[in-house]
């Protein structure tokens, strides 16, 4: 666990507004807090530095400290006080499961209080009665990796009995109930239940996180045989069922639903997956939304984080006179320090500038605590040496992990939360110890456009994708310059929308990052810092969705590749995402297009051919990631190709939806012309203009030199004239 950390309600905020902070404090002395504007985050010393202001706020004081607890691993609980105590002491509890680490440690499958029915540590089903006596299925063996099992334990107290059985649903051919009966302690007494768990044991608190899928558990308020448990009618008039809940209902939430009469609806914890294939799925339906009842299953991790629920210690009311920006909340105890990131937007409906930065966060909540394989000896002396922010995630996974990552039974993370720490979100984190350049990417990559833009003179706004997800293009129609992040990656329906109003409206749009407006997202219903990924077919992906189960749960839509959903990125911004290599930069060479008058005015007192050969971001402009045109997609006619990158390394590949065979592509090109980054303008038939650079790296150059050199010449020329109230004229 850090010496101190924390996290606020919301990532962005507008003044007047109420930041609800909580934070956990390991030391016993009270902690220092103090606000400061953030102008850029990245600690090279061969950069601008690390600067940051500080703020007189009100909250900028000592607080007592206290330790604020928290667990992974989803599960499901009810409460079960307003219904009726068994009537009599016997209890059946059944589900179908499917275990994808059977042998993982103790995993509760169904716990009812006096009675549970769990995996063991070797993989066998047994069943706990009154935490005391512990019953195993060793007939049946250890249960099947990734097998659908029908489980089963009956409690019978007046004779003293319990019994335990499971079958194989999987496999056919051996689908007869293996079972053993115990004998046991005789009771009378009523069954007492006042919660029940689904996916972990309770005693108190939840613990023995199950991994894998759950279906249909049930409780029977009777002693039946396994047969007859299974021909049970799941419904509200029989009165022999306790609790039946069906996954299948309410998908896009955190309840679930009990249809049994007593209406014991539950809530998940640690939002665990749905939309997920169930025992019965066919294969003829691939939306959950067109056949629910074969994706009645939830999908639980051990390791699942959401909103960790720690209590509030502060609100930050933030002033009427706050200024746009980037701002932190910095910590301080006398063991260690940390700092929580927000966003000051506009007041609703007020524009202070003429350009707004649209910091693309839904992109950092995906990447949120992003353990990586690079992780090691070489970061902590980077970091170390450049005084940068010092924890990386990987080495506090109990925070949770990111989309980017797998959980402990190699599914992919689908959701991730901005309610709990997120550590790369932090001013000074770095990604990459690369000894080219600083090997910044996100929010501390952002950094080198707000500091360039603070240091041109220029004011600005803030947007977050937040904001265009929630009000659509009204966040942003009155601004004549946009520009976005260096890797606004993903989105929403509404926040990708929001861009192609604007840009119809006749808004001046600039995409200054690369693999940008990718993957489509959702977020939870409920609230906005939870999000959903789906990595359906195509894309560069570390894992992929299960087939069958491309939809999100959230919103009901197809997931993956925003070119799958019909809206590749080239018909927004005239590139889209081409080739991915090592964080290692190249640069631009003029094209034809420079040369043209409808452009050349980008290229005012600039006279070389190469752009870019230079940053701090791996070394050059164009890099890491990058973008082309490509009219198959959607790249308007009237684009200009004002500069393309050449020079990548061999590292650099085509992504995988470009490629038909080892040696074809969809475009009929050569390999080689694949990867490339695409600088490219055109103008809109509203009287508007979109300018994209079509790299990642590309702000990182505007920093060398004290601000001093061609990239940031370029971009200067491209928003003056965007600021220019003037139409563009669409060429006929």
């Amino acid at each position: 666990m850090l010496p101190i950390t924390g996290y606020a309600d919301k990532l962005s905020i507008r003044p007047g507004e109420k930041l609800e902070v909580k934070i956990s404090s390991q030391s016993a002395l009270p902690y220092q807090v103090q606000v400061t504007r953030v102008i850029c985050a990245d600690p090279n010393p061969e950069g601008p530095g690390w600067q940051e202001t500080p703020i007189d706020a009100a909250i900028n004081t000592s607080y007592p400290s206290r330790v604020q607890p928290h667990h992974l691993g989803s599960y499901m609980l009810a409460n079960t006080r307003s219904a009726p105590s068994l009537d009599m002491p016997a209890s059946t509890l059944t589900a179908l499961i499917y275990p994808t680490t059977p042998t993982l440690g103790i995993q509760g499958v169904i716990d009812i209080g006096p009675l549970s029915i769990f995996i063991d540590e070797l993989g066998y089903l047994c069943t706990d009665l009154k935490h005391v006596n512990v019953f195993r299925l060793t007939d049946f063996g250890p249960l099947s990796e990734r097998q659908w099992h029908q489980v089963f334990c009956s409690y019978d107290g007046v004779a003293g009995m319990i019994t335990v059985a499971c079958t194989s649903v999987s496999t056919p051919t051996s689908n007869h109930p293996m079972q053993q009966t115990f004998q046991c302690p005789t009771t009378d007494a009523l069954l007492k239940i006042f919660e029940v768990s689904v996916a972990c044991l309770l005693g108190p608190k939840p613990h023995a996180f199950f991994n894998g899928k759950i279906e249909a558990p049930t409780i029977h308020s009777k002693v039946l045989d396994f047969n007859s448990a299974r021909a049970v009618e799941h419904c509200a008039t029989n009165t022999d069922i306790y609790a039946a809940w069906d996954f299948s209902l309410e998908t896009p939430s955190d309840r679930t639903t009990d249809v049994g009469p007593n209406q014991l609806n539950g809530v998940l914890h640690n939002i665990p997956t749905r939309a997920v294939k169930s025992s019965s799925w066919s294969g003829n339906e691939m939306c959950w939304r067109h056949a629910p009842k074969e994706y009645a299953a939830i999908h639980f991790h051990d390791d699942d984080a959401g909103d960790f629920n720690w209590q509030t210690d502060f609100v930050f009311k933030i002033p009427d006179d706050f200024k746009c920006g980037f701002y932190v909340i910095n910590l301080e105890n006398d063991r260690g320090k940390d700092a929580i990131p927000f966003y000051v937007c506009p007041p609703k409906g007020t524009r202070n500038a003429d350009i707004c930065v649209v910091i693309p966060t839904f992109t950092y909540i995906v990447y949120g605590n992003y353990i990586r394989y690079d992780y090691g000896e070489a970061w902590e002396r980077r970091a170390s040496e450049w005084n940068a922010y010092p924890h990386s995630p990987s080495a506090h996974p109990e925070y949770g992990l990111s989309t980017y990552n797998h959980h402990s039974d190699r599914s992919g993370v689908s959701y991730s939360s901005r309610f709990r720490p997120l550590l790369n979100l932090r001013p000074g984190y770095l990604i990459f110890p690369h000894d080219t350049g600083s090997g910044l990417r996100h929010v501390q990559a952002d950094t080198h456009l707000l500091a360039w833009l603070e240091n041109s003179g220029y004011t600005y706004d803030i947007m977050t994708d937040e904001e265009l997800h929630l009000e659509g293009v009204a966040a942003i129609k009155n601004y004549p310059v946009v520009l976005t992040g260096t890797h606004p990656e993903y989105h929403t329906l509404e926040s990708w929308q929001a861009f192609a109003d604007y840009k119809e409206h006749g808004g001046r749009l600039c995409y200054l990052g690369g693999n940008g407006f990718y993957w489509r997202i959702a977020v939870h219903p409920d609230t906005t810092g939870i999000l959903e990924i789906r990595r359906a077919e195509g894309g560069i992906r570390v894992w992929a969705s299960e087939p069958g189960e491309y939809y999100n749960a959230f919103d009901g839509q197809y997931g993956g590749l925003w070119t799958r959903n019909g809206r590749p990125p080239q018909q927004l911004v005239g590139v889209g995402f081409t080739s991915q290599g090592d964080f290692v930069g190249s640069y631009y060479r003029k094209q034809s297009g420079a040369e043209d008058p409808r452009a050349s005015w980008i290229f005012k007192d600039l006279t070389e051919d190469i752009l870019g050969d230079f940053g701090l971001s791996g070394g050059g402009a164009a890099g890491f990631e990058v973008d082309r045109a490509e009219p198959r997609f959607g790249t308007p006619t009237n684009a200009l190709i004002l500069a393309s990158s050449e020079g990548h390394s061999d590292y650099f590949m085509p992504v995988p939806e470009e490629m038909m065979n080892p040696l074809a592509n969809l475009a009929g090109a050569p390999m080689d012309e694949l990867i490339r980054a695409d600088m490219v303008f055109f103008e809109t038939p509203s009287g508007g203009a979109v300018f994209s650079v079509g790299s990642i790296t590309f702000c990182g150059s505007l920093p060398y030199n004290n601000f001093d050199n061609n990239i940031s010449t370029l971009l200067k020329n491209v928003i003056d004239r965007f600021v220019d109230p003037n139409p563009f004229n669409y060429p006929l």
